[in-house]
């Protein structure tokens, strides 16, 4: 789960890590009231979405009146910011966070994640701030400091002299840096977070250090654990057919294409859609309706990927292990003629009483093209959905 960057810096305070004195706005009309109680007489605006690159499609600026935070809010409250970090449709702006300026004198970049082979938590440091990392990665890798930390290590600080100086900070900004990283260490291990990024960490003109942005995922497996963390949830950030599956149990994933697919198994939904690119298509979605393929999944599964308006057909491609081809047949039946589908369906049965399946298909008085043959399957999809 991804929470907005002022709520990350919510958390960061907790953790008494430096942050900018600011507001959170979900009405325009409350930019004037914000902008006062911050003080000052410049600040900056953000739009609050999940995606990075919101400077560059102007949804951050620096503004030095009141009226310029009003404007700001009521050009983008209720709009749809695209970056090129989300698909072309954007997402939804909910929020403003109004800051006081920051001065800077460089910028630097500060990260964590777990790290599964060696079972650590690593930092990646970099004293090149403010510019993708991966960029930093590929053509200044001698600026880039990976430093793993034991989870069990509560005194990091051999570790933070270690990224420090990759940073380049000097005696006074290593002291302040040394109890940062072991506030972040326990930040990351106490509210169960895959990922943290602050970009940029910057040194302000004080010689300060200073987190200018937050950007926080939690791992959704521990959420049970972190109620509070839970209802930070922003569910307008997510695809709204991404959202309604989740709900229902299901792994939903939305693509551009145009051939819905709904697959069992995680590694058999891959396939499909490989094969499905293989043969010059373009899948819609990927959605794995898991191993107990029953008539009420399939149906809701159904409905998830009809929402699409881009879908011109549908590719089911079951196999029948855990449970038998004939009730999924019956399931993808009832479920068709309850979501009233009226674009073509390939359904592909393989398995346990799949004869029985294929015959159950053939015998429904609905449009469905029965094939046994994956290949086959995928062709016929891509030939329906041009």
């Amino acid at each position: 789960m991804n929470l907005h960057e002022y709520q990350g810096k919510l958390l960061f305070a907790q953790y008494n890590l430096p942050v900018s004195k600011g507001k959170v706005i979900f009405d325009a009309r409350d930019a004037e009231d914000a902008c006062n109680e911050i003080g000052g007489s410049k600040w900056v605006v953000k739009a609050q979405v999940h995606a990075g690159g919101r400077g560059k499609s102007g949804g951050v600026e620096l503004i030095d009146s009141v009226k310029s935070a009003t404007r700001f809010a009521e050009r983008w409250l209720g709009k749809r910011l695209v970056t090129y970090q989300t698909d072309k449709k954007g997402q939804l702006v909910n929020s403003i966070l109004i800051e006081e300026c920051t001065s800077i004198s460089k910028e630097l970049y500060l990260s964590a994640v777990v790290d599964r082979d060696s079972q650590k938590i690593v930092f990646i440091g970099s004293s090149e701030g403010g510019v993708n990392i991966e960029d930093v990665a590929k053509n200044s890798p001698e600026k880039i400091i990976y430093q793993g930390i034991d989870i069990e290590n509560s005194n990091a600080k051999e570790e933070a002299v270690s990224i420090s100086r990759v940073l380049g900070l000097n005696d006074i900004q290593t002291k302040q840096f040394i109890p940062m990283i072991e506030n972040l260490l326990r930040l990351f291990i106490e509210k169960d977070l895959s990922l943290l990024e602050i970009n940029p960490l910057v040194i302000n003109d004080n010689g300060d250090l200073h987190c200018l942005d937050a950007k926080i995922n939690i791992d959704s497996n521990a959420l049970f654990r972190q109620p509070e963390l839970q209802e930070m949830y922003d569910e307008t950030q997510e695809d709204p057919q991404e959202a309604e599956a989740a709900k229902s149990d299901l792994s939903y994933v939305s693509l551009d294409g145009n051939i819905g697919c709904m697959v069992n198994g995680a590694g058999l939904a891959m396939g499909t859609m490989d094969t499905i690119k293989f043969f010059g298509g373009n899948p819609a979605n990927f959605l794995d309706v898991g191993g107990t393929a029953t008539q009420q999944r399939v149906a809701k599964a159904f409905k998830i990927i009809l929402k699409d308006k881009e879908v011109k057909v549908v590719l089911v491609n079951i196999f029948g292990g855990i449970v038998r081809c004939d009730l999924i047949a019956e399931g993808v039946v009832a479920a068709m003629q309850e979501a009233k589908i009226n674009i073509p369906v390939v359904v592909r049965l393989e398995g346990n009483n799949a004869d029985l399946g294929a015959q159950i298909l053939s015998e429904a008085n609905i449009a469905i093209h029965s094939i046994n043959n994956l290949s086959d399957a995928a062709k016929k999809a891509v030939e329906l959905a041009k």
